[in-house]
């Protein structure tokens, strides 16, 4: 028998965003999305968001898409806010031999209102579109007709980390597909939407996934505190194995890495696309003209 503590890995999660602002903030309104998700796979042992400046005004809900999301209203005045997620979550280690439907063609997983209801609202494109001409035939160099899903998924993968570069400060979280395409380099959250926008481009459910990733510190290297970082990744809908099973599963994959989402992948929340998921958005009233945000993110594994 195989136990839990064989069969999964257990991490720490620290996530802290400062915002540094060069005049008082007499008010700020926020909304996080920093507690990581539960579902087979994945279990969220313990979390909690520290804010500082103490919020006069905080609540938790959960989106359309069952992401918890986390508000709150800063009124004290401050220069500086810090908002901290810490969690501890437990990753299971995927068993790549159950591919069931993944081994069928590609075309047999587009879903319907009858196969996949749910699944249906991620092959729509977003607005303003990121499904240009290019786009699908990028895609349809990997969704050859009636390739097993799986083998097709894994190709795309690979030529969007090779063909695109990766360059930190490249793009901003409103840059579009196109442009990426035009450019040939971004980042996670870019190479993630591509993935996205491919498959929705031959009418496969997509969905963009935002976490963390655990990195180990190079051979002889100590792990630096906060030296990992946030990160993204696409998701792909399988219809279920059976014929009253209408949710079906999910296949993650990470273009950036060229891998199919591991044990050392932790996901926080999805969605159509980044802007649904962003760790941290609000709204603030001050007269400073200047302002600054730092992160640290720190995944450290720890025993079971």
């Amino acid at each position: 028998m195989i136990s839990r503590k064989d069969s999964a890995r257990r991490y720490r999660v620290a996530h802290r965003t400062t915002y540094s602002y060069s005049d008082e903030v007499s008010s700020s309104y926020g909304r996080a999305y920093l507690t990581p998700r539960q579902f087979p796979g994945q279990r969220l042992l313990s979390h909690e968001i520290d804010i500082d400046p103490v919020p006069s005004d905080r609540s938790i809900g959960t989106d359309v898409y069952g992401n918890t999301t986390s508000y709150f209203h800063v009124t004290a005045e401050h220069r500086k806010l810090v908002v901290t997620g810490a969690s501890v979550v437990e990753v299971d280690i995927p068993d790549r031999t159950d591919i069931g439907p993944a081994a069928e063609p590609w075309e047999h997983a587009r879903p319907s209102a009858i196969t996949g209801p749910l699944a249906v609202e991620f092959t729509l494109d977003l607005q303003p579109p990121e499904i240009t001409p290019e786009v699908t035939a990028y895609a349809a160099e990997s969704l050859t007709q009636r390739r097993p899903l799986l083998d097709a998924v894994r190709e795309l993968n690979t030529r969007i980390h090779a063909d695109f570069t990766y360059r930190s400060g490249s793009t901003t979280v409103s840059t579009k597909v196109a442009d990426v395409f035009a450019a040939r380099a971004g980042v996670c959250q870019d190479f993630a939407r591509i993935g996205v926008a491919c498959l929705r481009s031959h009418g496969l459910a997509a969905r963009y996934v935002s976490g963390y990733l655990a990195t180990d510190p190079p051979p002889g290297k100590e792990r630096m505190v906060g030296a990992d970082a946030t990160h993204a990744w696409s998701a792909v809908w399988l219809p279920g194995e059976a014929a009253h099973d209408r949710t079906g599963r999910w296949i993650a994959f990470d273009p950036t890495n060229d891998q199919l989402a591991d044990e050392r992948y932790v996901t926080v929340a999805w969605g159509r696309d980044y802007a649904d998921v962003p760790p941290l958005r609000g709204i603030i009233y001050t007269d400073a003209k200047e302002s600054s945000i730092t992160v640290s993110v720190d995944v450290a594994p720890v025993a079971g």
